[in-house]
């Protein structure tokens, strides 16, 4: 079995040296251009040119939470693309979001700023039923972010595609269930997958059918959010600020008006970073039973988006 690495960023050393030790019947090389045929790839934004010469490639793991990048390509039938469950990311979204709702909650940014001035002052803490939050997407990301949640007392919206059942959650669907899942939250979080359906969704109409004074915090893409949208509604005081951890354009070009603004926390693409360990205890697992003729769970719908 001839496993190829091709992965953007990427420091390659420490990924092939623990594939290896992890996969010792695999023979386990890092992609250039005119490399042998590989029977399997690991990946992270290759370029076409990689898929182009690796047509005969039976599946592809995407490390990374997101495969919009990958279906941008043309990528041969055949070739399965998968994702990974979880992957630790889970844990570090969930403690992302929780922050982030807190720190907006408790007012935190607002006693740093009294800090800098050295006033001494209390700030009013509303009741969490005031503060319902909104989970869009319950994969298993947005389970785990709304479980986490729901451990701070507060009320737990989620709306999906179809249909869910999550303990403690109290759950909408479908196109018919979505204003009425954004009339009841005050805090709305994303953890969906870009796909041309949620591109331009966090706009001036769905967000302004939050509860006066709405709170959004995006982890998932940046091209779900139109910018301007966000930029007036705050100043208009619709919505009170908002947590962007993605962006239209990465990195956040110099002068964009996110940069300096006092009621928008920014982080860089950070909120769930692939964890390395993980990430191969799942691809070897997932590898074993593709080998063994297994189902395996994560098959990228190339139809649906995700």
């Amino acid at each position: 079995m001839h496993i190829t690495f091709c992965c953007a960023a990427t420091d390659a050393e420490p990924w092939l040296n623990d594939l290896r030790a992890a996969l010792p019947g695999a023979s386990v090389s890092l992609w250039q251009s005119g490399a042998p045929a590989a029977d399997f790839a690991i990946v992270w934004a290759p370029p076409q040119a990689f898929f182009d010469e690796q047509p005969q490639l039976k599946a592809a793991f995407n490390i990374g939470a997101g495969v919009d990048a990958l279906l941008r390509l043309h990528i041969a039938p055949a070739t399965q693309l998968i994702r990974l469950d979880d992957a630790g990311m889970g844990a570090q979204m969930a403690e992302y979001v929780c922050h982030a709702l807190i720190r907006h909650y408790r007012s935190f940014a607002g006693y740093d700023a009294d800090q800098q001035a050295g006033v001494w002052k209390q700030r009013e803490v509303l009741p969490r039923s005031d503060m319902p939050v909104g989970i869009m997407g319950l994969g298993v990301l947005g389970q785990r972010v709304a479980q986490a949640v729901a451990q701070f007392d507060f009320p737990v919206n989620g709306w999906s595609r179809t249909a869910k059942d999550v303990p403690g959650v109290r759950c909408f669907h479908g196109a018919d269930g979505f204003h009425e899942f954004l009339a009841a939250s005050r805090v709305l979080v994303s953890v969906l997958p870009a796909t041309p359906e949620t591109r331009d969704l966090l706009n001036r109409n769905t967000l302004s059918r939050l509860q006066r004074g709405g709170y959004l915090i995006n982890v998932a893409r940046g091209v779900q959010l139109v910018e301007e949208d966000l930029l007036a509604l705050i100043a208009e005081g619709q919505m009170a600020g908002a947590a962007l951890d993605v962006f239209r354009t990465e990195p956040l070009p110099a002068g964009h008006p996110f940069w300096a603004h006092p009621k928008i926390q920014i982080t860089p693409h950070s909120a769930a970073l692939t964890i390395r360990s993980e990430s191969i205890a799942q691809i070897a697992a997932k590898l074993a039973a593709l080998q063994s003729g297994k189902p395996v769970a994560g098959l990228v719908d190339r139809t649906r988006g995700y």
